[in-house]
């Protein structure tokens, strides 16, 4: 795949995307609550829930898990197929990878080092005494923050809007989507695959490198 007159950026959703599962799922069975946390999440990913005012909802429903939970969480993250070689190749025609995910920095930190990404953001947990307090900190990452990241890391690299693509799966993907130059849904949601450019229905994160090809030739 040529470099083009610029290199690419792109953007990638973590959770089901980059990654098989949902972390805060991961950390839900900890506490006995994955049921009802994989509830709102399917909600909020179709987009019938304000996606922060979920996650306030879910996290609090971790309140006093103990952060050792957190290494087991690490440990069970599998990445989704092709997502090393996706970023390889990427790196290799010269252009950037960013995640950027409505999960939490202490996992995709982790995911980002893992991928080799240029960049990453998610959202912190509070921990106090060696526990989740239940809470966030800062800014939550919505849908509105995930594409306000796509445009200053795009312009970090003087990379304009048309030469930035976005991956994911969920609602909270879809301003992102739409900001950028190539929107790619990958295995997702009906809202999502209807406002995508593209769409990739096998769990193949290589299969994103055919669709940049087809749109920046």
């Amino acid at each position: 795949m040529p470099a083009g007159p610029t290199p690419l950026l792109i953007v990638m959703d973590v959770d089901s995307t980059v990654i098989e599962q949902e972390v805060i799922e991961l950390i839900a069975a900890h506490a006995g609550v994955e049921e009802r946390v994989r509830a709102v999440t399917e909600a909020a990913m179709r987009g019938e829930l304000d996606f922060a005012a979920s996650l306030r909802a879910r996290v609090a429903l971790l309140r006093g898990l103990p952060v050792s939970v957190l290494d087991e969480v690490r440990a069970a993250v599998c990445l989704t197929q092709g997502a090393t070689e996706l970023v390889r190749s990427l790196h290799a025609d010269g252009h950037l990878v960013a995640l950027v995910s409505g999960g939490f920095d202490v996992v995709v930190g982790d995911i980002a080092r893992a991928v080799d990404a240029d960049h990453y953001r998610a959202n912190t947990l509070d921990i106090s005494d060696g526990r989740l307090t239940g809470q966030v900190q800062g800014e939550i990452v919505d849908r509105a923050v995930k594409a306000r990241m796509l445009r200053e890391f795009a312009q970090l690299h003087a990379i304009p809007l048309s030469r930035t693509v976005a991956v994911g799966d969920g609602a909270n993907d879809l301003d992102m989507m739409r900001e950028a130059g190539l929107g790619i849904a990958f295995c997702a949601k009906p809202i999502v695959q209807e406002a995508a450019d593209r769409a990739i229905n096998v769990r193949d994160l290589r299969l994103v490198l055919d669709e940049i090809a087809l749109h920046f030739g």
